[in-house]
């Protein structure tokens, strides 16, 4: 059932329809519409209708207005008298008590004619102005009904889009220092690194008791050598001042032995004997002082270890040559003096050279350095060369030798090439394989010009 409040437009002024006392509480539970609407040419009326009456509708009837749903008769208007003169007005009655404050109702503002709005069962309501018929303010008051049951939770809604990361917090504080862990396994030895300066010398200690007395009697097989003596036999108490004139007495299947000191050399020592042992104790050094090579070994079955080989400057020249076969070099230093720039600039100074032709020698464990080149092995020469450690030079340059590489080792400053094959080294055993000859050698660096 749709109640209807009337919106009566009145051509000439504003009007108001009081509906206050209506009492919709009758209506059923459900809310109910209330549509405004304009009525032309209608008039405002006040219908006492009884305290159970609702007037539903106003009508022009006759030029007069009537409620169309009251219950009984209602009197035609008469024609209305003419107004009397207004009366004194009389004087302003003493205030009543403020009566109590009623409960806050709720409005609408600005309701357009036509339109409807829906108010709940059981309110009061009341039209209070309306601009012509256009707008209307409905007012009305809900008393408290009863709290229903609370409804059932609606779905989660879906997760709103993550913010952005907040600011680092502060760093906690440092945790405690776990146990010690394992030691590892030990490492590889590295390569040995350069010589340094030699330090100043110490003051001489007290003199230490005599010995027993030395060798005096000449021995052709075992040959002495110290430096700064003069004159000598090659005996253990008198030795020779150089190893010239050793090798010119030492019999075959000899040892010399060379004491520590500095022997300058300025010819070459000749060894052209067979199966000599040249044997020197530590910093027994050969100082080259002329273009010469030092050690030239043109006989075979030698052995020449221990010594150290050095040069005041670079001489383009090689410390030791060999000619003869089945010789060995063992355990010598071999290096050359400071060159500055690219070692592709520097003199040609070599640590070893073996001739052509030379074969099944033995060049092991020796340690060359600061040189053009660690070794330069001439075509048809064959033999070894095995564990020694090789750095700041051009390494071994191969030159149709068959040599085998094996054990040998790199040092600082690098090399610029470990090991050269130059054009016309055969590409078989023992070079056909590069990656099993860098195995082989510490991870050589390979020059391959074959």
């Amino acid at each position: 059932m749709n109640n209807e409040i009337i919106i009566v437009k009145n051509k000439d002024k504003n009007f108001l329809v009081n509906l206050k006392n209506i009492n919709f509480y009758s209506l059923n539970k459900n809310q109910e519409n209330f549509k405004f609407q304009p009525i032309k040419n209608c008039c405002l009326k006040t219908i006492k209708c009884g305290s159970n009456c609702i007037c539903k509708n106003f009508r022009i009837k006759n030029n007069n207005c009537f409620c169309e749903n009251i219950a009984g008769n209602i009197n035609k208007q008469g024609v209305t008298g003419a107004t009397g003169p207004t009366g004194a007005t009389g004087p302003t009655g003493a205030t009543g008590p403020t009566g109590a404050t009623g409960p806050t109702g709720t409005s609408i503002a600005n309701i357009e004619v036509g339109s409807t709005i829906t108010i709940p069962a059981g309110e009061n309501a009341r039209v209070e102005q309306n601009n012509i018929g256009e707008t209307a303010v409905l007012s009305f008051f809900i008393p408290a009904g009863v709290t229903g049951m609370t409804g059932s939770t609606g779905p989660t809604g879906a997760t709103g889009i993550t913010g952005s990361t907040g600011a680092t917090g502060p760093t906690g504080a440092t945790g405690i220092t776990g146990a010690t862990g394992p030691t590892g396994e030990i490492g590889a030895t590295g390569a040995t690194g350069i010589a340094g300066v030699t330090g100043a010398t110490g003051a001489t200690g007290a003199t230490g008791a005599t010995g027993p007395a030395g060798n005096t009697v000449f021995n052709p097989y075992n040959i002495y050598v110290r430096s700064n003596t003069v004159g000598g036999n090659g005996t253990q108490n008198n030795p020779f001042p150089t190893l010239n004139d050793a090798l010119d007495v030492v019999a075959n299947n000899g040892t010399i032995e060379v004491y520590d000191g500095v022997y300058p050399v300025d010819e070459s020592i000749n060894l052209n004997k067979n199966n000599i042992t040249i044997k020197g104790k530590p910093n027994a050094l050969i100082y080259l002082t002329s273009n010469v090579v030092p050690l030239l070994i043109s006989g075979s079955g030698n052995t020449v270890e221990g010594l150290t080989f050095t040069s005041d400057i670079a001489y383009p020249i090689e410390f030791i040559q060999i000619g003869g076969d089945n010789n060995i070099i063992r355990n010598n230093i071999i290096y050359g003096p400071a060159q500055s720039g690219s070692s592709d600039t520097w003199v040609t100074n070599r640590g070893i050279v073996t001739q052509g032709g030379s074969t099944n020698n033995w060049i092991d464990g020796n340690i060359i350095y600061s040189l053009r080149q660690a070794g330069y092995l001439n075509p048809n020469s064959t033999g070894y060369i095995t564990h020694n450690v090789v750095f700041n030079t051009r390494g071994w340059v191969v030159d149709g030798a068959l040599y085998q590489f094996s054990g040998n080792s790199w040092g600082e400053p690098e090399n610029a090439v470990d090991i050269a094959l130059l054009s016309g080294t055969t590409s078989g055993i023992p070079y056909n394989s590069i990656t099993d000859l860098q195995n082989n050698n510490s991870d050589a660096t390979i020059s391959d010009q074959r």
